[in-house]
This record gives structure tokens, C-alpha cells and sequence, in this order.
């Protein structure tokens, strides 16, 4: 059994910030020797990990890739988000490295969530140790915060730079079948621009139609609307409603007159997914 005390443990944490579970491990390994527990500490890149976790990361990039699916053919897009502190950190070229590493390994692995893709192994340790080394030499909490995958005959990925000196801070990711890839640049930037939440009025959980149907009632009695015409109203408003969160309403960035279901329609293409991350949001 390893030489050390409750007091090694909370010394060592105090001089490095690294959590106890850390910090236990490097004494056992040591065998007790604080020297020397303190020396595997910062050759794992742990000083600093626990005092970095209270901080926020904010800050950060989106990347993306789309390889061919394991049929060979349709095709899968991959998606991801890292985050830093600061945008000083997020063009920093060991940051950008770790985000290549950190999409190499969503594609490679066919992680959902970002617990599989931290525990995802890379070189014979798992993910989430690479990024703590990282944040490590970096002297910032850093964050994989989310990945998602997005299949069909083709997907289409749009990145977007919010700030010319920084990474691509949003990030789209449309599928289509074939017809449709022939327009899905231009889908995939009209939904970087406008945000949409759904890409069919199905799509829409029923509980929230209904609030927003109750809302735009209420708000037409309240204006003293007739109640012979309320109906109207009412469904003219939610008409409104759904063109601000259904992509396939939305008003066409490109041709305001036409909707994206329109476009798509003249175009003889359908989009099946999508997908947009924006930094932080």
C-alpha cells in the first residue's frame, strides 16, 4: 500500500491545482514521494486541471468533415465543438491541432456525445487526456462540447468565420438526396445566417404549437380582434411563427419571395437533416 497521507493528498492539490483523483494516482505510482508525484503530475499535463474546471470557456471553434458511410454510398457528416477561454487561445495553432485531433477522432470512433468521444481511445489513452495535457501547456480550461453525425446520399458542411483573424466559429452541416446537393451550399449558408430550429412544421413538438397557438389568441383578444376573424388571425400567426423555425418555411436567404421549401421543390431536390453549431450558443 503506497506511503502517503490525507495531507499529501490535499499539499499536492494545493501546489498544483490538479484533481484528487490525479493527485492519488501519482503518489501511488510514486509510491508516497511527493517530489516525485509532483514530477508525474506535470508529465501528464495535469497542474492546473482542477483549478481551470471552475472557469468558463466560451470561446473556441467549429470543425467538420464528411467521409462516405460505411455503404459506400451515401455519405456521413461529422461535426464538432471545442472551446477555450479566450479567442486568444482558440487561433493558437497547438488549439487548432487539438480540434483537428479532436474531429480525426469523432470520425474515426463514431461517437454521439461527447463523454464516447472523450473516453475514445487515441494512441492508447482515451481522448479526454489529450485535451487536459493540452489545456495543460496551454494554461486554459478547454472543452469538447458536443459532436453529432448527420447521414444521407450527400451532405454538404459550410463553416463560417464570425471573425476573419479567428477559426470558423459556425458550422453547417445540410444532407440532401442527389438533386438537392446541387443547391445545398446555398441551403447550408442560408441556415448558418438564419438559425432554423426545425426543418418541417412535423418536426415541431405539438406542446409548443399549442403554446404558440394560445399565445397569438390570447395577444388577438387582447388587441380586441373580432372573434369572428380570430381563427384567422390566429393561424396567420402561427404561419409566422413557424417561418422564424422551420427551415423548410423560411423565407429563401438568397430570393426572400421564395421559401427554402420552394426552392427546393423548382430545384427537384430534398433535404433529409441538417445541422448548425455556433459557438457558445
Amino acid at each position: 500500500m503506497a506511503n502517503y497521507s490525507l495531507a499529501d493528498i490535499k499539499d499536492l492539490r494545493e501546489a498544483t491545482g490538479a484533481g484528487m483523483m490525479d493527485v492519488k494516482k501519482a503518489l501511488e505510482e510514486a509510491d508516497g514521494d511527493k517530489d516525485k508525484a509532483l514530477e508525474i503530475i506535470r508529465v501528464k499535463g495535469l497542474k492546473g486541471v482542477s483549478k481551470r474546471e471552475s472557469r468558463s470557456a466560451s470561446d473556441g471553434l467549429v470543425a467538420a468533415e464528411v467521409i462516405t458511410a460505411g455503404d459506400g454510398e451515401n455519405e456521413v457528416g461529422v461535426i464538432v465543438e471545442v472551446n477555450s477561454e479566450t479567442d486568444f487561445v482558440t487561433k493558437n495553432a497547438t488549439f487548432i491541432t487539438l480540434a483537428d485531433k479532436v474531429l480525426a477522432t469523432a470520425v474515426a470512433s463514431g461517437a454521439r456525445d461527447a463523454d464516447a468521444l472523450l473516453a475514445a481511445d487515441v494512441d492508447g489513452k482515451p481522448l479526454s487526456e489529450i485535451v487536459d495535457e493540452t489545456a495543460a501547456v496551454l494554461g486554459e480550461k478547454l472543452v469538447v462540447r458536443r459532436v453529432e453525425r448527420v447521414a444521407g446520399e450527400k451532405v454538404t458542411v459550410y463553416l463560417h468565420k464570425v471573425n476573419k483573424d479567428l477559426p470558423p466559429q459556425v458550422g453547417v452541416l445540410v444532407a440532401t438526396d442527389a438533386k438537392g446537393a446541387e443547391i445545398a451550399r446555398d441551403i447550408a449558408t442560408h441556415i448558418a445566417a438564419f438559425s432554423p430550429q426545425y426543418l418541417t412544421r412535423d418536426e415541431v413538438p405539438a406542446d409548443t404549437v399549442a403554446n404558440e397557438r394560445r399565445i397569438a389568441e390570447e395577444t388577438s383578444r387582447n388587441e380586441g380582434k373580432p372573434e369572428a376573424a380570430l381563427p384567422k388571425i390566429v393561424e396567420g400567426r402561427l404561419n409566422g411563427f413557424f417561418k422564424e423555425v422551420v427551415l423548410l418555411d423560411q423565407p429563401f436567404a438568397k430570393d426572400p419571395k421564395k421559401s427554402v421549401g420552394q426552392v427546393l421543390t423548382e430545384a427537384g431536390g430534398t433535404v433529409t437533416g441538417f445541422v448548425r453549431y455556433r459557438v457558445g450558443a
